[in-house]
Parts: structure tokens; C-alpha cells; sequence
């Protein structure tokens, strides 16, 4: 009887110690919150020295709406210098530069946000290991600089984020490869 109990005993610390945790949507999408995905910021780089990304902005009618100016006329001596710049009514759509962005004439700009709107389902794989969640997201706060791209924000979009389950919990997977 003694080995019966020590046996039960230590199947059920088995059975404990192994909560083979599932992932379900709710969990997925409080990691998710939780490591700052989302929101996620859709930029897009501008060349500020750049005659082309110059013509991108004045058909996109950016400058008419007062958020940049384009120098039109230049001299010999100012190649490589900025013929676009930023108005203050700008600025709430620019983003921070790097010194690497400063040294190459880069100013990336907001287009939009996309934010998240469900967990439309989580696929357990390797044995429970692994998860792959699938969100399905939406495109908000849309930026006069997204004339800029050619992306249609008005969908529903589909995204995938991979987690995998480690002794202390499920974390999401940083290196992105699903």
C-alpha cells in the first residue's frame, strides 16, 4: 500500500511539474500587448538629397498641403546637400533619426499605424513547443505621407507571430523565421 501512495505521489508531482501550458488566444494576445508589438509604426524613408524622392513629394501633393519644402533650383557646389525639408506642420509624422539616418540624408516619416485586432487562431506544432499565432490586424491613424506608397491600408491584414514555450512560460519568438 506504502508503494501504491508513493507511486500515486509521484505521478501526480509528475503530472504537476509538467504543465505542458497551451497557448490560446487570450494568453497569445497579453504576450503580444505585453512585448509591445503592436501598435507597430509603418514608416517610410525619404532621401532628403534625393531629385527623385524631390518629384515623389511634389506629385503626392505634399508640398501644396504644407508639410515640405522642395528647393527647385540648385548651384554646382550643393550636390549632396538637402533639397527637401520639413515644415513645423511635419512634424508630428516625423521619426526619430539615427546618426546613421543623419550621415546617409534619411528623415523617415509615419505613414500609418497597425494595430491589432484579434488572435484569429493559435496552431500548436513540435509537440506543443512552438505555437504559431495568427492575428488579424488593421491599418488606423493614416498619415498624408502615405500617398507616398503604394499599399492599399484600407484591408484587413493577416500576420503571423511564432512563440515558443520555454520552462518558465511561452515567450514570443524574436528571431522571426516561422
Amino acid at each position: 500500500m506504502k508503494n501504491i501512495l508513493h507511486l500515486f505521489i509521484a505521478a501526480l508531482l509528475l503530472v504537476a511539474c509538467n504543465d505542458n501550458q497551451k497557448l490560446d488566444r487570450t494568453t497569445a494576445l497579453k504576450l503580444i500587448k505585453d512585448n509591445k508589438i503592436y501598435p507597430k509604426v509603418l514608416s517610410y524613408n525619404i532621401f532628403i538629397s534625393d531629385p527623385i524622392f524631390a518629384k515623389r513629394l511634389l506629385d503626392a501633393g505634399l508640398e501644396e498641403s504644407g508639410l515640405v519644402l522642395v528647393q527647385r533650383t540648385r548651384k554646382l557646389g550643393d550636390v549632396g546637400q538637402p533639397i527637401i525639408s520639413f515644415t513645423a506642420k511635419a512634424e508630428p509624422y516625423l521619426l526619430p533619426q539615427s546618426d546613421q539616418d543623419k550621415n546617409d540624408g534619411i528623415q523617415r516619416v509615419k505613414m500609418a499605424e497597425e494595430v491589432i485586432q484579434q488572435v484569429a487562431g493559435v496552431q500548436l506544432i513540435n509537440d506543443g513547443e512552438i505555437a504559431i499565432a495568427e492575428l488579424k490586424t488593421t491599418v488606423t491613424n493614416i498619415t498624408p505621407f502615405s500617398k507616398l506608397s503604394t499599399v492599399d491600408y484600407s484591408d484587413e491584414r493577416t500576420q503571423k507571430v511564432k512563440f515558443v514555450l520555454y520552462d518558465d512560460g511561452w515567450r514570443i519568438d524574436e528571431r522571426g523565421d516561422l
